[in-house]
C-alpha cells in the first residue's frame, strides 16, 4: 500500500509539474508570435479580453491542430496533453496588471525625429530618373526589413529597418510621398519616401490589425484588436480622437478600418458586434471640435454623426471582412465562417445575401468587367475554390476550382488575367492564372517546388506580376518577376521572406486589379 501510495503520488507530482509550466512553456513555443507579454506579435493577443468569443475547449483543439488559414501551427506532436490543457488554462488568466492603452499612453509613446518641414520637399538625387509611382515597397518580414523597388528597373534602391511584424499593408498619401506602417503591437510609423526617413512613431494600441490614410491624407485611422478601439491620428501623427468600440452594451475588437475616399470616411469592421461604422473625415460634417474627444460611453442619440464620430448601421450578423464597390456606396461583407450580406451605406441596411461557400476572402478581391457587366472575384481560406459574383444582382455566376484555399488574388486593367496563389493548402508552390474573359484557369506557374509561391503584384502599367517566394533569403526567398502575358519568369530579387509588394501607383489610384 505504502509503495502503491507512493507511485501514485510520483505520478500525481510528475502531472502537476508538466501542468504547473505553463509560462515557460508560453516562453518557448508562443512568444515569438504572441509576445513575451502576451500583448501579441506576428499573432494575436493571448489576454482573456481578446478570447472573450473563443471557448477554451476550441482553444485546446487549436493549439494541438493548428488553426486554418493563419500562421498557428499545430503542438499535438511537441506537448503533452497536460502541457496544452495548462497553457490553454494560463492564457485565460487575466494579466495583472490589466493592459490597457489609453489617451496617456498613445501621446507618451509619440517620437519625431524630424519636423514638419525640416527635410526638402525634392526627392533624394537616388530618384532621378525614376518613375515615383512606379515604386515598389516590399515588407521583408524575415529581418523586418522595407525595400523600395524600382518598377521600371525592376531593381532594389534602398531598403530599410521596420518595425517587429507589420500587418495590414502600408497606406499612402495621394502625392505618394509619404507611406504609414502599422505593427501588430500598435506602433504606427510615417515613412518620407522622397528622403528615405522614418519622420515621426506613435504607438496607437496593444494589438492593432491595420491601418488607414483618408483621401486628402489628413487624417489616419487605426483598427484595434486590443485595446477595443480606434485612434484617430493627424498626418503628423498626434492624437485626434478615441474611439471605443462598443454598442453600449458591449465591446468588441476592430478587425480592419478602410479609407472610403469618395464617401470622405472611413469604414470599421467590427469583429464581435453586427454593425457596420462609417466616420467621416468631412470637416463641413463637424458637430464636435477637433482635438481629443471622448466616445467612450455611446448611448443611443448622444452624438449626431459628424465630423470623426461613428455612424453605426446595425445588422443580424457580425462581418468582419469587407469589398467594396468603386464608389463605395455598396460593400460585400463575410463573417469567417463565411455568411455573405451586401450592405448598402447610404441607407445603411442589408440589401442582399451572398452564396459563398467556405472562408471567403473578401479583403483580396478583385473586380472587372465581363460580358457586358462588372463582376467581382474573390479567393478562399477555406476551400479551393475562386467565386465569381454579377455585382447587379449579387448571385454567384461562377465557381472555379483551384489548387486549395488562397489568400490573394490580383489583376490589373491593362491584362486579360488574374492571379491567384494557394497558399494556405498543398498547391501553395504554385499560381494559378484565370482568363478574365472565360472565367477559367489556363495556365499555372510553379518556381520552386514545396515553397510557398503568393501575393502577387502588378507593376503600373501592368506589363509585368511580381510573386512572393515567400521564404527566408537563405532558403531561397525573394520576389519573382513575370511577364504578364506569357506568365515566363523576368527576374528573380532575393528577400528575406518579402510577404507583400506594394506599387504606389495601383494603391494611391484604387485598381481594379488590387485590394484597397
Amino acid at each position: 500500500m505504502k509503495i502503491a501510495s507512493l507511485l501514485l503520488l510520483l505520478c500525481s507530482c510528475s502531472s502537476i509539474s508538466w501542468a504547473a509550466q505553463p509560462q515557460q512553456n508560453y516562453q518557448q513555443h508562443c512568444a515569438v508570435c504572441h509576445g513575451a507579454d502576451r500583448f501579441g506579435a506576428t499573432g494575436p493577443a493571448l489576454l482573456p479580453e481578446s478570447l472573450e468569443r473563443l471557448r477554451k475547449p476550441e482553444a485546446l483543439k487549436t493549439i494541438r491542430e493548428g488553426r486554418a488559414a493563419t500562421q498557428m501551427l499545430a503542438f499535438a506532436e511537441r506537448l503533452s496533453a497536460p502541457e496544452i490543457e495548462a497553457l490553454a488554462q494560463w492564457i485565460y488568466t487575466p494579466v495583472s496588471p490589466a493592459p490597457f492603452w489609453l489617451e496617456a499612453d498613445i501621446n507618451a509613446s509619440r517620437q519625431v525625429a524630424f519636423a514638419p518641414g525640416s527635410l526638402p520637399d525634392k526627392p533624394k538625387a537616388l530618384f532621378d530618373g525614376v518613375d515615383l509611382m512606379n515604386l515598389f515597397l516590399a515588407v521583408e518580414t524575415g529581418d523586418h526589413h522595407v525595400t523600395v523597388l524600382d518598377g521600371d528597373k525592376l531593381s532594389p534602391l534602398h531598403r530599410f529597418p521596420s518595425r517587429y511584424a507589420l500587418h495590414g499593408g502600408p497606406k499612402f498619401t495621394p502625392d505618394g510621398r509619404y507611406v504609414f506602417f502599422a505593427s501588430r503591437d500598435g506602433w504606427i510609423s510615417k515613412f518620407d519616401i522622397w528622403n528615405l526617413e522614418v519622420v515621426a512613431e506613435i504607438r496607437a494600441g496593444i494589438n492593432t490589425r491595420n491601418v488607414a490614410v483618408s483621401g486628402d491624407g489628413k487624417v489616419v485611422a487605426v483598427a484595434n484588436y486590443l485595446p477595443h478601439t480606434i485612434v484617430l491620428l493627424d498626418a503628423e501623427l498626434k492624437l485626434l480622437k478615441v474611439i471605443a468600440a462598443t454598442d453600449g452594451k458591449q465591446s468588441s475588437r476592430v478587425s480592419a478600418i478602410y479609407d472610403a475616399a469618395p464617401r470622405k470616411s472611413f469604414v470599421a469592421a467590427l469583429k464581435d458586434i453586427p454593425q457596420v461604422w462609417e466616420i467621416s473625415y468631412d470637416p463641413k460634417a463637424v458637430d464636435i471640435p477637433v482635438g481629443l474627444v471622448h466616445d467612450y460611453q455611446y448611448k443611443e442619440g448622444a452624438f449626431i454623426p459628424g465630423y470623426l464620430n461613428p455612424r453605426r448601421t446595425e445588422l443580424a450578423t457580425v462581418l468582419d471582412d469587407f469589398f467594396f464597390t468603386q464608389d463605395y456606396r455598396v460593400l460585400m461583407g463575410a463573417s469567417r465562417e463565411g455568411k455573405g450580406q451586401v450592405v448598402n451605406l447610404d441607407v445603411r441596411r442589408k440589401i442582399a445575401d451572398l452564396e459563398l461557400p467556405g472562408m471567403p476572402h473578401l479583403g483580396s478581391g478583385i473586380t472587372w468587367e465581363w460580358d457586358g457587366r462588372t463582376v467581382m472575384a474573390t479567393p478562399n481560406l477555406k476551400e479551393g475554390v475562386v467565386s465569381i459574383i454579377d455585382m447587379k444582382n449579387w448571385k454567384t455566376l461562377k465557381t472555379i476550382p483551384t489548387l486549395g484555399p488562397g489568400f490573394f488574388m490580383r489583376s490589373h486593367e491593362n491584362t486579360p488575367y488574374a492571379w491567384i496563389d494557394s497558399m494556405m493548402g498543398k498547391g501553395k508552390d504554385t499560381l494559378q492564372i484565370i482568363d478574365k474573359r472565360t472565367l477559367s484557369v489556363v495556365a499555372e506557374v510553379k518556381v520552386a517546388a514545396g515553397k510557398t509561391l503568393a501575393h502577387i503584384e502588378f507593376t503600373r502599367d501592368g506589363k509585368y506580376a511580381l510573386a512572393s517566394l515567400w521564404e527566408r533569403k537563405a532558403d531561397g526567398g525573394a520576389i519573382v518577376v513575370f511577364d504578364a502575358a506569357t506568365f515566363k519568369e523576368v527576374k528573380r530579387i532575393p528577400m528575406d521572406k518579402p510577404v507583400g509588394k506594394y506599387n504606389l501607383y495601383n494603391k494611391i489610384s484604387r485598381s481594379e486589379g488590387t485590394s484597397h
